[in-house]
């Protein structure tokens, strides 16, 4: 396989976007990263996307993007892995590229979800759980992870206010993004005295519903090179899967996908865990970063909480986390989240992440999960300089 390169960069805010479609965010994401690359010669586009068809009522939405983007004619298909679909998106697009099949591909993820009412986005967020044996059952994705939480806290003796870090840590970088939907600090205190969505989950738990669109735009080593633009080298992109409904897994607490997906992700990229210099995890709930740690090898099985008590996950620890808000305050626009993760880490990876930069970025790894853990995509890059 041939070596792919990262030229562009596009993202739109994250909010709620009511003056602005879905082909309208999806099109101003895909020409960002294209003036952000030096081009407007694309082979392919692949759109990530989960809940246009219920929301929306549009599917088809490659060629409605390429149609707006200006790239009418080209390749342009939509991917769909729940919460995971910008990742398998920009997994697509990898392949792509690095089969030789495709020279430059441009990866949009995009989600419109604000315009309906918070039954309906209930309603399509738990069609990425188990139809027959969860969400059938009354179970909204909420309660799964509150579920999961519940669990932790009898397993590893730890208490949900243990959980904080990770919101502090989260709100305090996204107070330095200009993309981001929450720009203001929480503290712990304010974290343990909310109220309960979903016991033990309260809003602070939780990410938001929101719109939003990013872009990126890969190339081969010979494109990449006639940019001219700071490009980061893609050493690994992998997928890993689980069962969907939570039952169905040998241990629960336990996210296979992401230990399978992080650890060949590890493999093809010759590394450690201990080499990554930071970390976009999948914090659509506080307990998904704890159990994201844990897969991935930065912390032992029930010492992820312990770990974001530690201070590693700051900015300036060692391992940053969340490091423009993550999900949780930089806004979780579900189809979009894995393009938005990926972002961010090519934003630190070339020293423009502002306030927010991680010294001597080199190695930068994003970790995108579709569902409760069913689909995990890893994506590691690597700072060309």
């Amino acid at each position: 396989m041939s070596e792919v390169f990262a030229v562009g960069i596009g993202q739109t805010e994250v909010g709620e976007h009511w003056d602005r479609s879905l082909r309208q965010l999806g099109a101003a994401a895909a020409r960002a990263a294209l003036a952000d690359a030096g081009t407007d010669r694309v082979d392919a586009l692949y759109v990530g996307n989960m809940l246009a068809g219920d929301l929306s009522g549009q599917h088809h939405l490659g060629p409605l993007i390429a149609e707006h983007a200006g790239l009418l004619g080209i390749e342009a298909v939509a991917v769909e892995a729940a919460c995971g679909s910008g990742g398998a998106a920009f997994r697509t697009a990898f392949l792509a590229v690095a089969s030789g099949h495709v020279e430059a591909a441009l990866v949009v993820g995009v989600e419109k979800m604000t315009d309906r009412p918070g039954k309906e986005v209930t309603q399509g967020l738990v069609t990425a759980a188990d139809a027959d044996f969860e969400s059938q059952i009354g179970l909204s994705f909420v309660a799964i992870n509150a579920l999961l939480m519940r669990r932790y806290l009898l397993e590893h003796r730890v208490s949900r206010d243990d959980f904080a870090p990770f919101i502090v840590n989260a709100h305090a970088n996204a107070v330095h993004n200009p993309m981001a939907m929450y720009r203001f600090a929480v503290s712990a205190a304010e974290f343990s005295r909310q109220a309960m969505v979903a016991d033990p989950i309260s809003v602070l738990d939780s990410s938001p519903v929101c719109d939003g669109a990013a872009a990126v735009l890969l190339c081969s080593r010979d494109r990449a090179r006639g940019l001219g633009r700071n490009a980061a080298r893609v050493r690994a992109c992998t997928v890993g899967t689980d069962t969907i409904a939570l039952h169905d897994r040998r241990d629960p607490l336990e996210l296979a996908a992401a230990v399978r997906s992080s650890r060949r992700a590890y493999e093809l990229a010759g590394i450690q865990p201990r080499d990554i210099d930071l970390f976009e995890a999948h914090d659509a709930f506080s307990i998904m970063t704890a159990l994201s740690l844990e897969a991935a090898g930065f912390a032992e099985r029930g010492r992820g909480v312990a770990f974001g008590a530690s201070g590693a996950i700051a900015i300036d620890g060692d391992l940053p986390l969340s490091t423009m808000g993550g999900l949780k305050a930089r806004g979780h626009p579900v189809g979009a989240t894995g393009v938005y993760q990926i972002a961010e880490v090519l934003l630190q990876l070339r020293g423009e992440a502002g306030q927010n930069q991680v010294k001597n970025a080199t190695l930068g790894m994003a970790q995108n999960i579709g569902g409760s853990g069913a689909t995990v995509v890893t994506t590691v890059l690597e700072a060309v300089r």
